[in-house]
């Protein structure tokens, strides 16, 4: 959870613990809202990042952002999730024509992906791909492909292609949405508070405790 103020970052909380959104979404929002309160820096928009990802983490991440939005009166922007971790990657690649692959685990060898060219302009589309040795070989062929995220790293032994780099410690973290939010704020891409849903990418599949099997 981060909040930011004319482009600078002015709170910041993070967790890295491990999937447990329920236990410290609400707690560092609390602090957030006292931070800014105290200072009386008025809440203009809540941004929350909107998938692809885990089916309750999107859940509860949306969730508290709409009842931040109802209760403030503030706007809602979404900031999708792989586009947050491409714009992180920056200037990494040093090729002018190579692409980069944001990549999100999801289980076993499938990921959610997506490939931008080096200006962000995307090349293909969001899927979810269960990756083996010829889901990137097209792009691959053509030249150097950077791949990163959480769900990066076991891929790599699979592509196993020359032209395929691994980008570590890339991770969609709260306070690099500024920028994404900023822009969209400035640009009026607001969300309907009432309407809106994450994009989930995949139905949810529940799966039944190995205990009560």
């Amino acid at each position: 959870v981060a909040v930011s103020d004319n482009g600078a970052v002015i709170f910041n909380k993070e967790d890295h613990s491990g999937p447990n959104h329920a236990v410290k979404l609400g707690v560092f929002v609390d602090e957030a809202i006292s931070y800014i309160d105290s200072r009386n820096i008025p809440l203009e928009a809540v941004a929350v990042s909107c998938g692809p990802g885990s089916y309750t983490g999107l859940r509860i991440g949306v969730s508290m952002a709409k009842g931040l939005c109802y209760g403030r009166g503030a706007k809602l922007i979404a900031v999708p999730t792989l586009e947050l971790l491409a714009v992180l990657l920056g200037e990494h690649p040093a090729e002018e024509d190579a692409l980069i692959v944001p990549m999100l685990d999801a289980r076993r060898m499938e990921v959610y992906a997506q490939v931008f060219d080096r200006a962000l302009r995307e090349v293909r589309p969001i899927q979810a791909d269960i990756v083996d040795a010829e889901t990137y070989k097209e792009y691959l062929d053509r030249g150097a492909v950077y791949f990163f995220g959480n769900g990066a790293a076991k891929c790599m032994e699979v592509i196993n292609h020359p032209n395929a780099h691994l980008v570590k410690d890339i991770e969609p973290l709260a306070k690099n949405m500024a920028p994404l939010a900023e822009k969209r704020f400035v640009e009026g891409k607001f969300e309907d508070v009432a309407y809106f849903v994450p994009f989930y990418l995949k139905d949810f599949v529940a799966k039944m405790p190995k205990k009560l099997i």
